[in-house]
């Protein structure tokens, strides 16, 4: 499955690497327009994510509120990083989620001791999560396939019940951690009894948000999703630059025979132990995000359904693509957060104009695949790109193209003959 999302990937990358010594940013010109509808998608996301109005029936699947968005952009950065290791090496690991946790507590560590200002615990959460993966990619890739694959899961599993249990002082257990006021905070001045801690940037909050009301649409822009966003987009850049890169290539020749590449003299495991370590400090930024973004942390963030989660994003978005796994990571992500919102009086609302008899079974038609049941339309949909698009919603977005394009040369070339038949006439 990832094979075929790579292998319709990799001559593209070849082509733009050649192209990419001389253009802006040190990209190709594919690469480059891929880089700026990122960048025009991550900054007018407020407008796209909010297209029906205020009050309206269908503005239940609006998403363009700040704490949606941020969760969009943030577990984008942990599926762009989970990437680097499965699409690029083929290496499947079910234990991500222990870096992004342990991105998080260390985060919260930092704002707890030195500043609420959130460079330093974005940085602490990076370089602890790279020492983490380092430690757990030295002794997992000694073995591949579904022996790393069972190795990381344990790894998570096992940090899981410590932060759970174990490492209460450091972790708070069952009930996570949170900021209070009287946490020490040398680089700080002291906070009024009582005040809620709050994170910022140079003192621009995260919770700090612009409002604009254009008609009935209500547009928000908050500048913790902002931040979030200029990080994605630097974690985006930085895949897109590895990715063309010599080293790049070495992950996709480990990936493709790992036994040939041995036979030339190169071992495997100086390259995947490096991208294991860059996979790892990729979720320990995301995880140091959320910490910015809400302030507390909890062991659930380790368990093995978020590392279960990213895999989902990134064979869902496209494994082995440059945008596959943020695309998968918002459908992901939209759905927990949308979707699940729809209960039986939304439904009904939606259906009031049918008979009631009608609307009845509509609706038990229908619930069982939202709200709490959205894990079903999730899986049914998994299934089915899995199953006609093994590339991923990339993939499909490629056959959409292609077929736009055929449709449009086809008439074309009507009209080329239909001018040419006049002229014969």
């Amino acid at each position: 499955m990832t094979d075929q999302a790579t292998d319709g990937f990799v001559p593209t990358q070849s082509k733009s690497k050649g192209a990419s010594a001389g253009g802006a940013l040190g990209l190709g010109k594919k690469d480059l327009r891929l880089f700026l509808l990122v960048v025009a998608m991550c900054a007018f996301a407020p407008f796209i994510l909010n297209p029906f109005p205020e009050g309206s029936g269908l503005a239940q699947f609006n998403a363009g509120y700040p704490d949606l968005m941020q969760r969009f952009v943030i577990f984008g950065i942990f599926a762009i990083g989970f990437n680097i290791l499965f699409g690029l090496t083929g290496y499947l690991s079910f234990g991500h989620a222990a870096f992004l946790g342990v991105g998080s507590y260390a985060g919260i560590w930092m704002m707890k001791l030195l500043t609420l200002n959130v460079i330093p615990a974005i940085i602490g959460s990076i370089v602890v999560a790279g020492l983490f993966a380092a430690i757990v990619g030295f002794i997992s890739l000694r073995r591949s396939g579904i022996y790393f694959s069972i190795l990381t899961l344990a790894f998570a599993m096992m940090s899981f019940a410590l932060a759970y249990s174990v490492l209460t002082p450091l972790t708070g257990g069952e009930t996570g951690m949170q900021l209070q006021y009287f946490d020490p905070r040398i680089l700080d001045a002291p906070l009024p009894e009582g005040q809620t801690p709050r994170a910022s940037l140079f003192g621009l909050e995260m919770a700090a948000s612009y409002e604009l009301e254009v008609g009935r649409w209500l547009f928000t822009f908050n500048a913790g999703y902002y931040i979030a966003a200029i990080a994605m987009l630097i974690a985006f850049y930085g895949s897109i630059r590895l990715f063309n890169s010599p080293f790049g290539m070495m992950l996709r020749a480990v990936k493709s025979n790992q036994n040939r590449l041995s036979y030339t003299g190169i071992s495997p495991k100086p390259y995947t132990l490096a991208a294991f370590i860059i996979s790892g400090m990729y979720a320990g930024l995301a995880g140091g995000l959320l910490v910015a973004m809400d302030t507390q942390v909890g062991a659930e963030r380790m368990f093995w359904t978020a590392s279960g989660e990213v895999v989902l994003m990134t064979i869902l978005g496209g494994a082995g693509t440059l945008i596959g796994p943020v695309l998968g990571a918002g459908f992901i992500k939209y759905f927990e957060n949308i979707v699940s919102k729809i209960n039986k009086s939304v439904l009904e609302g939606w259906f009031a104009w049918m008979p009631d008899w009608m609307t009845d079974v509509t609706v038990t038609i229908i619930y069982p695949f939202v709200g709490k049941g959205w894990h079903l339309t999730l899986g049914i949909l998994f299934m089915a790109v899995v199953i006609f698009l093994p590339g991923g919603l990339v993939q499909g977005g490629q056959k959409l193209a292609t077929v736009l394009r055929r449709d449009r040369k086809s008439k074309d070339a009507e009209r080329d003959a239909a001018i040419q038949r006049q002229a014969g006439e």
